[in-house]
């Protein structure tokens, strides 16, 4: 890879990482028992080095029960007020596997979530988690593929694709 290749992906990835980090609401994708897509909405709070997305949510929801059963999901984030048709667009997708994460090993990754949004750590705690098996668990996204789609910055060629490496 060349050094100005090199510092694009690098600017775009950071320019991504910006995005997913101001935004609020993701939409996600899972595949249920049948193969049909099931797309939800989500507050999320992102990490990165890994990059990751972290939400919580009851486990009987159709969206956590598909990850159960088939951990591929992808989403998107749209990162602009929206003001009407023709407007340029900035946004982020990705492909990425989920899971739930494990309650004994929640504690160490609450505080990310718990810190984007603090109301959330009365949905989502240890001893809730301990008490009810169907209290609100955490959740985590390993991202393999972000899209930046940034027609401000990338008139030309808005859409830009990142891989990165995986280690669920």
């Amino acid at each position: 890879m060349s050094t100005s290749t090199s510092d694009t992906v690098s600017a775009d990835l950071t320019l991504t990482r910006n995005y997913v980090r101001d935004g609020k609401v993701m939409q996600i994708a899972t595949l249920a028992e049948s193969g049909e897509p099931v797309v939800c909405n989500l507050w999320y709070a992102s990490s990165f080095d890994p990059d990751r997305l972290l939400f919580i949510s009851r486990p009987d929801r159709a969206h956590c029960r598909n990850i159960r059963a088939d951990r591929r999901v992808a989403g998107a984030v749209l990162t602009i007020e929206l003001d009407g048709l023709g407007q340029e667009v900035q946004g982020v997708s990705f492909a990425g596997t989920a899971r739930q994460v494990p309650d004994e090993s929640a504690p160490a990754l609450l505080p990310i979530y718990h810190g984007r949004w603090p109301a959330g750590s009365e949905l989502a705690n240890r001893e809730l988690m301990r008490a009810d098996a169907n209290a609100h668990r955490l959740y985590e996204i390993q991202i393999h593929r972000w899209i930046l789609f940034d027609e401000v910055n990338h008139p030309d060629d808005p859409r830009r694709v990142i891989e990165l490496a995986t280690t669920i």
